[in-house]
């Protein structure tokens, strides 16, 4: 596997055990539509949360949660929208971005809650 997919499970790895300890139930991790991908869809309060996960070692070029442009944030809502048809979900759903910043073994998680709306793009 390449590098910097390495560093993108181990990412999603992180932002996991977050929401895990954040009282989130992960529903799906990796969820596929078409070549589209969700990578976490989490689940708290009677709430869906659809989690991007973004992760880098630095953020010399973008910060991670600038990576998650209009374009990847309507394939998320298509997605999104094929996983709550598929799975019968009568929640209403939230789009977070987690970003997983990993520098000098030092890590930083941020999480960005309610990061854009569907009805916004």
């Amino acid at each position: 596997m390449a590098e910097h997919n390495d560093l993108g499970k181990k990412g999603e790895e992180l932002a996991k055990g977050y929401l895990f300890e954040n009282e989130y139930i992960i529903r799906d991790i990796n969820w596929r539509f078409k070549k589209n991908e969700l990578d976490i869809i989490a689940e708290k309060n009677n709430l869906l949360v659809v989690v991007e996960v973004k992760t880098r070692t630095n953020t010399y070029f973008e910060n991670p949660k600038e990576a998650v442009t209009k374009s990847k944030q309507k394939y998320i809502v298509k997605a999104t929208e094929a996983y709550i048809m598929e799975k019968d979900i009568k929640f209403e759903t939230r789009f977070d971005i987690i970003s997983v910043l990993i520098e000098n073994n030092k890590v930083n998680i941020e999480h960005i809650m309610d990061a854009f709306q569907p009805s916004l793009l």
